[in-house]
């Protein structure tokens, strides 16, 4: 369906007054050689600054998920600078980028990732580990952190006894224990029902609220329309940086 609609050019930049944290300058992403060369990022220019909470969303194929990766600093982009937090990590070294995802960065994923053997309370201690955090403020911060998801009561359970909704509280409080910059998440609500889904966006909501970055990569119009701001992929570039959720109906999501 053609759009309409008259938006922000991906290569204006929005004026605001906070910092800006995520900044990607002329991101190129290529796969392969030749014939067999793949372009999934195509020269992307994004800024995202400090407090908000965006959505990215587009078609299969479309880039986000690449995007992503490279803004959570597990993948490094073709060419073109990446800033996170005024950093350019675009060519830090491998333990660099390790330091970088464990201080100022948390993940939630589709997929929970908790080890099954250990209890909610262990699950989220565990960043603190390799960010070399003493035993009791571990376990102080890690049962803070699960208290802030609304599972003080449930600190000594292991995986097997959470629901899927408890479970992904679980994740996400183990993405902010270490206090990070920027939570990102990919697809959270991607394996939920909808009232579970709800209270999970409620959690999100809040975690910005208090001031917490938050991008979420989601195929979900329901889910995006509870951001602030949607960013808009298609064919490796952002088509759309700064989408009302309001205009979502206005476009075609796959």
């Amino acid at each position: 369906m053609p759009n309409t609609l008259s938006l922000t050019d991906s290569r204006v930049p929005n004026p605001g007054n906070q910092p800006v944290i995520i900044r990607l300058e002329n991101v190129f992403k290529v796969y392969g050689s030749g014939e067999a060369e793949v372009r999934a990022l195509n020269g992307v220019n994004l800024t995202i600054e400090e407090g908000e909470y965006c959505s990215i969303m587009g078609p299969s194929g479309s880039g986000k998920s690449t995007a992503m990766n490279i803004i959570g600093c597990l993948d490094r982009p073709s060419s073109g600078h990446y800033y996170l937090d005024k950093l350019d990590v675009a060519e830090m070294k491998d333990t660099e980028l390790a330091e970088i995802r464990n201080k100022k960065l948390g993940f939630v994923f589709q997929q929970f990732h908790l080890l099954p053997q250990l209890s909610a309370l262990e699950n989220v201690m565990l960043p603190m580990i390799y960010a070399g955090v003493n035993g009791k403020e571990r376990r102080d911060r890690a049962a803070e952190a699960l208290k802030r998801v609304g599972l003080e009561k449930r600190l000594n359970n292991k995986p097997t006894q959470l629901s899927g909704g408890q479970q992904q509280r679980v994740a996400i409080a183990r993405a902010i224990v270490n206090r990070p910059v920027l939570l990102l998440a990919d697809e959270p609500t991607g394996a939920l029902d909808s009232r579970t889904t709800q209270e999970v966006l409620d959690i999100f909501g809040e975690l910005n609220a208090s001031g917490i970055t938050v991008v979420m990569v989601t195929h979900e119009p329901e889910v995006a329309r509870q951001t602030q701001r949607v960013v808009w992929f298609r064919d490796g570039d952002v088509v759309h940086s700064h989408l009302s959720p309001s205009d979502l109906g206005h476009l075609a999501v796959s």
